[in-house]
């Protein structure tokens, strides 16, 4: 629509279709009607000397409903002020945007102002109606920040008024907490995924019960919601609000014939002026989920999570390099026979001394590598690696060497690995037999797949290879499996032999695990002994072999084979 705006004293007026042609030919598609302007004298009107007046309106101007007369027109009610300083100043265009109407039909226009030379005593003025397309946009924007599942907003919704919240500032506080729901995947494995959805939607009902009136919820992602805390008092009113989130999730769900029973892991982050990005404290309410999931119990964000985890995703890219390098090395510590004294077998134990020369401690790397999937290539590494140390003492001895080597295998590298066609690679390529070699499992290898496991097992055995259950007693395996799995060699745990001599309960747990061992047809290696004394007692009492710094520290490859050869002597 063009409107024809005048602050001539007087003025003829014309066609409304005239106005048309001064406007640029881009806006010509643009114009639903056309008005022109003239000004009514202040004596007359009562009105100031800059007022405009609609002098005539062409039909599609009245169909729009914006009025034909000074008093009927919204346009000059609304814009009048505006249209007045441009004809008074030297600008000969001016663009702008005017909303129409209440909250509910609003119309949006955008304006623009042109007159042919700042000497023009009238002007035209363009409006072409947005909106329709305002209110597709917001639609769209709408659905985009919106689970279309629950009707909560989305993990970007939930950002943006995260965002507004954190530029508001303010000192208000306010805290992030994120639930995520405990084996929600087994009520879409076992009653599929309409089900799934049905239970997200009774369950979003009630956590919405359980907020206050100033509380956001946003569903976050498949199986879990963010809330968004206003704290009007302390930090506490955090652990309320928990508190009624368990109680609400207490009470079971029925679907079809079922009761599930819901539970969740929680983390809570607290908003400050330190924190600028959402993301940022989203992620830290993520540390401390992970922390709830180990701990069972709702848990608060702690900065050191946050450092603890960039050093490890550091370790890990080292790690990962030091690996395809070949920048790892085995060191070999002794295992003795606790009777005659005389080395048997040395554990192969993984070391890495990183590019700035600092050792990392295998506590350090190894539960990254087991996170990371690194853990594969590292072990298939320690199992070539032993072999080809192993092979080279032979060849130093012009024979058998008379030892063998163990080597630890992760329950990750279990599950992930074809462990049995490795090793049996490896003993092929070195020319070396499968009674050379013991893999040492831990008992949480056993249980967390236990007839992949009970095979492989089985596998390492028609090799030849030596079995055997390390840090045996400090897990919770079942001591069924010691009847059903060919292990060779129980070892106790250092926990139990350390401070021995000075402790019954400790003398009792050895000799209830040895008296198992000599049942069951088991030899028994123990850990950690220190002293003389320690392993005469431990020899006195059935153990088969030993290992600890009595014998010797873990060693390099040639020092263990010099080790090896001077116990001989």
């Amino acid at each position: 629509m063009a409107l024809g705006l005048s602050r001539a004293k007087a003025a003829k007026a014309v066609p409304a279709e005239s106005a048309a042609v001064v406007l640029r030919p881009d806006e010509i598609a643009g114009i639903a009607a056309s008005i022109e302007l003239i000004p009514v004298p202040l004596a007359l009107v009562g009105r100031p000397d800059h007022a405009v007046v609609v002098a005539a309106a062409n039909r599609a101007f009245r169909a729009a409903g914006l009025g034909n007369t000074a008093g009927e027109a919204p346009v000059i009610v609304a814009l009048g002020d505006r249209i007045a300083t441009f004809l008074a100043g030297e600008a000969v265009n001016d663009d702008f945007t005017w909303e129409f109407g209440d909250a509910v039909d609003c119309r949006h226009f955008r304006v623009t102002l042109a007159r042919r030379s700042p000497a023009s005593s009238y002007c035209f003025a363009t409006l072409v109606d947005h909106t329709g397309e305002l209110r597709t946009a917001r639609n769209l924007r709408r659905e985009m920040i919106t689970d279309s599942l629950t009707g909560l907003p989305n993990r970007s919704g939930f950002s943006e008024l995260l965002e507004e919240r954190i530029a508001e500032g303010g000192g208000a506080r306010y805290a992030v907490l994120i639930i995520d729901l405990d084996r929600f995947s087994r009520v879409n494995a076992c009653m599929g995924s309409m089900a799934g959805d049905e239970l997200l939607i009774t369950l979003a009902r009630r956590l919405k019960g359980a907020l206050r009136a100033s509380d956001m919820l946003a569903r976050t992602g498949g199986d879990e919601f963010g809330i968004l805390l206003a704290l009007e008092e302390s930090e506490a009113e955090a652990e309320q609000v928990v508190r009624r989130i368990q109680e609400t999730l207490a009470t079971p769900f029925r679907m079809s014939d079922f009761e599930i029973r819901v539970s969740c892991s929680i983390g809570i982050a607290f908003g400050s002026d330190a924190v600028e990005d959402s993301e940022d404290l989203i992620r830290h309410a993520h540390f401390a989920v992970k922390r709830s999931k180990t701990s069972g119990q709702a848990e608060y964000y702690q900065t050191q999570a946050l450092d603890i985890a960039r050093e490890q995703f550091g370790i890990e890219t080292e790690l990962r390099r030091a690996i395809e390098n070949g920048a790892m090395r085995l060191t070999y510590h002794p295992i003795c026979d606790l009777a005659t004294g005389q080395v048997v077998a040395f554990e192969s134990l993984a070391r890495w001394t990183d590019d700035h020369g600092h050792e990392h401690s295998p506590a350090d790397f190894i539960p990254v590598a087991e996170e990371s999937g690194l853990i594969v290539p590292l072990g298939r590494w320690a199992i070539e690696e032993a072999a080809r140390t192993l092979r080279s003492w032979d060849v130093r001895a012009g024979g058998e060497c008379g030892v063998r080597v163990a080597v630890n295998l992760s329950a990750i590298q279990l599950q992930r690995d074809d462990i049995a066609p490795v090793v049996e690679q490896a003993l092929l390529r070195n020319q070396l037999a499968g009674s050379r070699f013991t893999l040492e499992l831990t008992e949480s290898a056993l249980i967390s797949d236990p007839e992949r496991v009970a095979e492989t097992m089985h596998q390492l055995k028609s090799l030849g290879a030596t079995l055997a259950m390390d840090d045996f007693g400090t897990g919770y395996s079942n001591l069924a499996y010691l009847q059903k799995l060919p292990i060779d060699v129980l070892k106790m745990d250092r926990s139990f032999v350390t401070g021995m001599l000075a402790d019954r309960d400790k003398v009792a747990i050895v000799r209830a695990i040895l008296s198992l061992a000599q049942a069951l047809g088991k030899e028994t290696t123990a850990e950690g002994i220190e002293t003389n004394e320690l392993a005469q007692t431990l020899a006195a009492l059935g153990c088969t072999y030993g290992q600890g710094f009595v014998y010797a520290k873990p060693l390099e490859a040639d020092e263990a084979y010099a080790y090896l050869v001077a116990s001989r002597a």
